[in-house]
């Protein structure tokens, strides 16, 4: 990250999403330490566009998102918003844009996980989490109706009933809770969570974007989209190079795309 890219992103005391590229993983951090990284409107309205360049940016493999210092995301911080904001209008479209992003990403939790940043966490493809992280989902303590695509993407993760006791109580929830629930893929140990984000992030980047990328179009529903892919497949010649690598016990060098 050059001077100007630091200049223009803040440092880690501002409000800020920070973000870095490095051996094909983009980390972007959200911070804002005075209000345990809350998102202000400033900041989700970056996120799309800084989530477009990304996806953009060909030496991107992966995404992970994460929080500056011990917490994730306490949600939004309503004292940014002015009269022509609506939260809601906000962090839904980030939250879109993040689960739009074409290749792999990965939320690493430690702290809390609060309103929206459990949108964002729940619209990553998976994510980590360190011991003593806690998740609530909490419009029932504003009188707020949460978005319907935000409803069914919690939903999707946890479960019809779990997802109607997080809605309806906004109680927060521990690791181990949302562990079982299915909102947290892997539970780590304190101290463990960045070596073992960065570990699987590295596992991703070895392995085939052309699988990836279709996988992620058909687990998130979408059916018409077949032959493409399998047009995709017949011209990257990733098989051939995935059985040949196989075969002589190296790492395959896959060429999606190309």
């Amino acid at each position: 990250m050059d001077a100007a890219q630091e200049a223009a992103q803040g440092t880690a005391e501002e409000a800020a999403l920070l973000h870095t590229v490095a051996d094909g993983v983009a980390t972007v951090v959200i911070s804002h330490p005075a209000k345990r990284n809350a998102m202000t409107a400033a900041m989700w309205r970056a996120l799309p566009g800084l989530l477009a360049g990304l996806a953009d940016d060909p030496a991107v493999r992966v995404l992970v998102l994460t929080g500056a210092g011990p917490t994730f995301c306490a949600g939004a911080d309503i004292s940014s918003l002015t009269g022509d904001d609506d939260p809601q209008t906000l962090s839904v479209a980030a939250e879109e844009a993040l689960a739009a992003f074409p290749k792999p990403t990965l939320a690493a939790i430690r702290g809390f996980c609060v309103g929206g940043g459990s949108q964002l966490a729940a619209a990553c493809d998976l994510r980590f989490a360190e011991e003593g992280a806690s998740f609530g989902v909490t419009p029932a303590r504003l009188g707020l109706v949460y978005p319907s695509s935000s409803t069914r993407r919690l939903a999707g993760l946890v479960g019809r009933a779990t997802a109607k006791y997080l809605l309806y109580s906004a109680e927060l929830i521990d690791a181990g809770h949302a562990l079982r629930a299915g909102l947290v893929d892997e539970l780590l140990p304190a101290g463990r969570l960045d070596a073992r984000t960065a570990e699987f992030a590295r596992i991703l980047t070895g392995r085939s974007a052309l699988t990836q990328a279709a996988a992620k179009e058909f687990v998130d529903g979408r059916t018409d989209r077949d032959g493409y892919w399998a047009r995709q497949q017949q011209d990257s010649g990733d098989p051939a190079e995935g059985v040949a690598a196989f075969l002589e016990r190296r790492t395959p060098k896959f060429s999606w795309p190309a």
